[in-house]
């Protein structure tokens, strides 16, 4: 009897051996595997099973959770969602997540190591902590200044401070409702579908993911290229500049919308943008001297995140000189971002330097323990600090006394660029209005901010939309939010 008792226990510790060995290799080896498999529910079930954390503006969230009572527990919010479209993006059960909430996807849904009480205590425990929250570097009132600016226009508004690359403003216009996109079922999918397939395009967040022909603002990178390189020695110098001016090679004439620019100085240029000088500039200093220069702004860079990816601003290395002509002055190929053109201007405030562009401040626990910041860090240095100092006093001679004096701010230092970018076959299309712009308090030390502002109306004639007309008005009001005392930051 023993020995079948013996052989019957061998057996079960066999049994049990086996049954630990498959549970270890289910749960070690192929728990990935299963966890992706898209039968498996548990993890979206436990991804959404408790509220995801706070996105927060100056001290206050503009995210939230609601409590709907299905399998999937709790949906995201928005507090004014279409003003911090831009920069949340949306967290959606069905579709997933964009911008801040995919950037910092970790920590707002509380797996993040960082969040652990212990090293390795989520993977040990496969658990998850309450979701930390995302401190952007967004002023509000900045924001709301741009976004009602632009009044429901296509067009976009990005504002830094240029000292420490900290993104102040993000919009894009028209915008959405991140909380259309929240839950699931045919309303979370007419509304995707609606949403992707409007002409107005109001989910492409035009600030930092399209592309515009910058048109005169590019201007403040050719004159940056031609200081730099000696083209030019002495801003208030003839530049023997024809007017009217041949594109090399070619029997067209570059027009000018301004009066006076015929051997004009590279001041007179600036202050009232003539086209026919900065063509001229560009194409002495070269090919490679201006790819040169428009790489050290950013041109060409893919690597840009902010945290989400930022489309790639253009330059091309390859043209011929007529084509380096237009170039120069913003059109033929030449694109940019906003982002990109407020890091423009943001150079000349700064010296010649620029920032690299963040903005997340840092991530907390739900209990505001900060986990990790941002610091700062240099992204180029676009121009010598000498080229840059002549550049600021140009500038602010547009604004004082040229095309930008809608941009002008009492008691403050204001240097700013119009910009009206034409493209479409013979520049029959829609133009688009710039203007780039940096401001200074009277008793600061240095600047405050950086703005670059883009409008395309449809339903504007060319006469009726323009740089300093259209869009220096937004800049302006943008860098008067930021000129006032920053608010102290509450409870998070």
């Amino acid at each position: 009897m023993i020995p079948y008792i013996r052989r019957a226990a061998a057996l079960c510790l066999l049994l049990l051996v086996a049954l630990l060995v498959n549970a270890a290799r289910v749960m070690v080896l192929q728990a990935d595997e299963l966890d992706e498999n898209p039968a498996n529910r548990r993890p979206a079930i436990a991804r959404w099973g408790q509220a995801r954390g706070a996105i927060v503006v100056d001290g206050r969230p503009v995210t939230g959770s609601r409590d709907s009572g299905q399998q999937l527990r709790y949906e995201r919010t928005y507090k004014q969602g279409p003003l911090y479209a831009p920069v949340t993006g949306y967290a959606s059960q069905t579709y997933g997540t964009a911008f801040v909430e995919s950037a910092e996807d970790d920590i707002l849904a509380g797996t993040s190591a960082l969040l652990a009480p212990l090293p390795f205590w989520n993977d040990v425990t496969r658990g998850r902590q309450p979701g930390g929250k995302a401190v952007t570097t967004v002023r509000a009132s900045m924001q709301e200044a741009a976004y009602r600016g632009l009044g429901g226009k296509r067009g976009a508004v990005a504002a830094i401070e240029p000292s420490s690359g900290r993104i102040l403003a993000l919009v894009s216009s028209p915008s959405y409702d991140p909380g259309l996109l929240s839950g699931t079922g045919p309303k979370v999918e007419e509304a995707w579908a609606r949403l992707n397939s409007s002409p107005n395009q109001p989910m492409l967040n035009r600030a930092i993911r399209q592309t515009y022909p910058p048109g005169s603002t590019f201007k403040i990178v050719t004159a940056a290229a031609a200081l730099d390189a000696d083209v030019v020695t002495d801003v208030d110098a003839p530049t023997d500049t024809p007017d009217p001016f041949v594109l090399p090679g070619t029997r067209q004439v570059l027009p000018n919308a301004a009066k006076g620019c015929g051997n004009a100085s590279l001041a007179y240029a600036i202050q009232w943008s003539c086209n026919t000088v900065m063509a001229g500039l560009g194409v002495e200093v070269g090919l490679t001297g201006m790819v040169d220069a428009a790489e050290r702004f950013g041109f060409g860079d893919t690597r840009l995140k902010v945290p989400a990816w930022v489309a790639r601003s253009n330059f091309d290395t390859d043209m011929s000189p007529d084509q380096l002509a237009l170039s120069s002055i913003g059109q033929f190929n030449t694109t940019a971002t906003p982002l990109q053109m407020a890091l423009v201007a943001a150079a000349v405030a700064n010296n010649g330097e620029i920032a690299y562009p963040y903005l997340v401040e840092r991530t907390t626990t739900s209990g505001g323990t900060t986990v990790d910041t941002t610091g700062r860090r240099s992204f180029r240095q676009a121009m010598r600090p000498s080229t840059a100092a002549q550049l600021q006093r140009l500038m602010v001679k547009a604004v004082e006394e040229g095309t930008g004096t809608n941009a002008a701010i009492p008691g403050a230092r204001v240097g700013g660029k119009t910009g009206t970018a034409q493209h479409g076959l013979g520049n029959t299309g829609t133009p688009y209005a710039w203007f780039i712009a940096w401001a200074q308090a009277a008793d600061a030390a240095q600047p405050a901010v950086a703005v670059a502002v883009v409008i395309e109306d449809a339903e504007a004639s060319r006469t009726d939309i323009s740089g300093g007309g259209s869009a220096a008005p937004i800049a302006r009001a943008v860098m008067e939010e930021a000129l006032r005392p920053a608010p102290t930051e509450g409870v998070s």
